[in-house]
């Protein structure tokens, strides 16, 4: 639609929007409203008149198409204490995303449809993405028992069949109980894959598979063992949506 055929507010909204492109992608809709001095209502009607699905819609246009040079947002306002926090998350993210190889990914997806029966090992912080898995491959109706307690997790090892696969999850890939589990899932010939940030770590040599993400080495907790599982989060995830895919779960 042509701008000849917005009303007088409407066409005072698009002019404003489009003097001020960086500013408008910075603002909320209540806030562009305040600004222009025009309606919420206002607005939405004028995007969707000019090809938008709304305003979110539009401030998406401007920062693809490159009027707003603000990457993030939250950036432009941070100090560079604050700063340093939210592009260490953006650090693991991109590097992660970087490791991950598409065979990695596949052959895991096969490797579990095969199953017939999934066993996830973890411990500590790693159990929530470990949950996440058990509840994801369950509602894809896959039967899965997730396991924490290091000595049921080293007595379980022992009896898992060839024809079943153990997923570990392990950001250092190195607990004791995992790794003497993966020693007797090797010497039984079990496949296992692995989620890890350690790619040199025990668990990495003896696993079948394994996701590598990245850590940075920041640590805010410096006492304490409680690392980002970001990169444990996002590999997961990926391997669960990609399991979705490839067995029709997923509505394309």
């Amino acid at each position: 639609m042509a701008s000849k055929d917005l009303s007088n507010a409407e066409l005072h909204l698009w002019q404003v929007v489009n003097a001020n492109p960086n500013k408008t992608a910075r603002m909320s809709i209540i806030q562009l409203s305040e600004f222009a001095n025009v309606s919420t209502a206002t607005i939405v009607r004028t995007m969707k008149k000019m090809g938008y699905s709304g305003y979110t819609s539009y401030r998406e246009h401007l920062r693809e198409n490159g009027k707003s040079n603000l990457r993030f947002e939250v950036l432009r306002d941070a100090d560079d204490k604050i700063k340093s926090v939210i592009s260490k998350n953006e650090i693991e993210v991109n590097n992660t995303l970087y490791n991950l190889k598409y065979s990695t990914i596949e052959d895991s997806v096969l490797l579990t449809r095969q199953a017939k029966m999934v066993y996830i090992f973890a411990r500590g912080l790693s159990e929530s993405s470990a949950q996440e898995i058990t509840i994801k491959l369950q509602l894809a109706g896959k039967y899965v028992e997730f396991f924490s307690d290091p000595n049921i997790i080293k007595t379980i090892s022992k009896k898992v069949k060839k024809d079943n696969i153990v997923i570990f999850v392990s950001l250092n890939g190195e607990t004791k109980e995992l790794v003497y589990a993966a020693k007797e899932l090797q010497k039984n010939d079990v496949a296992s894959i692995l989620f890890t940030t350690n790619g040199k770590s025990s668990l990495a040599k003896l696993a079948t598979l394994s996701f590598i993400g990245y850590e940075t080495e920041t640590n805010y907790f410096p006492d304490y063992e409680v690392r980002s599982r970001l990169p444990l989060q996002i590999m997961t995830r990926i391997f669960c949506d990609a399991y979705s895919v490839r067995t029709g779960i997923t509505k394309e």
